[in-house]
């Protein structure tokens, strides 16, 4: 087969390009869309993924034009800060911050499924679900703080593709901060709903709601309150640390056998500390989705939606504690929140059974900060980080 190139005259180029723009309109206006993954599990139907978009629609808003629910008490200039396309106020002031600075990862409706998260590993994170790893606070169901998530945007994530965004001005991380609890917020009214079951359709096909001014307000609230509550359950130390605890040798080899007994941090990460444990689990969001893949795969419409709607499974696979990157911050205080209060979504427990004293709790944290360093203080980077069966996730 041979292929002839087109050749077209001037003239003909012009009416292509008049026939081509004639064609562009305004793109339609964005749309926040459903957690399809959340809805398939619940065993929510068509007709009713519709009901539930009306009503988040109407509490919530849209990606243009967000709004909160009745006496929510978030700030709402922040929100519309954050919210829209990109622009600029009448003062000069950047409006749009969320679509100009995340949502090529995280995605307009904050699942973390923006154009570039299929390629980023990890991926970003979903806002929805109200799960959030890196934080103060004390209980895996605790909000993060507003200081948590700003701490975020400052610093980035080591060894992730989360940048820091400390060139933006204060007031303007302040409003993604806001943004995200938005997002988060809307996330976690919807899955409720499913929860609960309050909108179902009957045996003749026919929708029965018993969603009420009330039972709304309950579902959003019981949410708002959680991110309002945060600040009060922030994990504190009971003492300071010595002065000298991290290179106190009778601190890190105390935290060396915690790590080895009482801790018993090896299950997962490994008797080298190469995160080489446990390296078939599966965090939070994955596990979900992996749920409506195993329950709907006989389905292929399911199955179709699924597809469309989630990132392939990855495991989530424990921290390599000898590469000194420590993603939730590397101040003895940052590792005393992960290891006393357990990483949310992860699979990481809190260990402040097992760690009852401060000599233990900072002890072990002593160890943690040890092992990217030989006994003589010379960094490992010149030797294998990598376990073996890491090589292939």
């Amino acid at each position: 087969m041979t292929f002839r190139m087109l050749r077209l005259t001037p003239l003909a180029c012009l009416g292509a390009l008049t026939l081509l723009l004639a064609g562009c309109g305004k793109p339609p206006a964005p749309r926040f869309h459903l957690n399809m993954v959340s809805a398939i599990n619940a065993k929510v139907d068509a007709p009713t993924q519709q009901q539930v978009a009306n009503v988040l629609e109407a509490l919530f808003g849209t990606p243009d034009q967000p709004l909160l629910p009745p006496e929510v008490p978030f700030k709402e200039a922040l929100i519309a800060r954050a919210a829209g396309p990109v622009a600029s106020d009448i003062h000069g002031r950047k409006v749009g911050l969320f679509r100009e600075h995340c949502v090529h990862c995280h995605g307009i409706s904050g699942d973390g499924m923006g154009p570039t998260a299929a390629f980023l590993n990890p991926y970003p994170r979903d806002y929805r679900p109200g799960v959030f790893k890196f934080k103060s606070t004390e209980g895996t169901s605790d909000m993060p703080t507003d200081a948590d998530l700003a701490k975020v945007l400052e610093e980035g994530i080591p060894g992730t593709s989360m940048p820091s965004f400390r060139m933006l001005a204060v007031e303007d991380r302040q409003a993604l901060v806001e943004y995200v609890k938005y997002l988060s917020l809307r996330g976690q009214t919807e899955r409720k709903i499913y929860a609960e079951q309050l909108i179902t359709v009957n045996d003749k096909g026919q929708l029965e709601t018993e969603l009420t001014k009330d039972s709304l307000g309950e579902m959003y609230f019981e949410a708002a309150g959680m991110w309002q509550a945060a600040q009060a359950k922030v994990l504190k130390p009971a003492s300071s640390p010595p002065a000298d605890f991290l290179t106190n040798p009778e601190y890190v080899e105390k935290g060396h056998k915690l790590f080895f007994g009482a801790g018993d941090c090896k299950k997962c990460h490994g008797t080298t500390a190469l995160g080489d444990g446990q390296v078939e689990n599966y965090d939070f969001w994955t596990t979900e989705v992996n749920k409506a893949l195993n329950d709907n795969k006989d389905s292929s419409k399911e199955l179709a939606l699924i597809q469309e709607y989630s990132l392939k499974p990855r495991h989530i696979l424990p921290r390599n504690l000898r590469s000194g990157i420590y993603r939730g911050g590397r101040r003895p205080i940052d590792l005393y929140y992960r290891i006393l209060a357990g990483i949310s979504g992860s699979g990481m427990p809190g260990h402040a059974n097992q760690l009852k004293t401060p000599e233990e709790q900072w002890a072990i944290i002593a160890y943690v900060l040890s092992l990217p360093y030989d006994a003589g203080g010379q960094l490992r980077f010149d030797q294998e980080q990598i376990a073996p069966s890491r090589e292939t996730n």
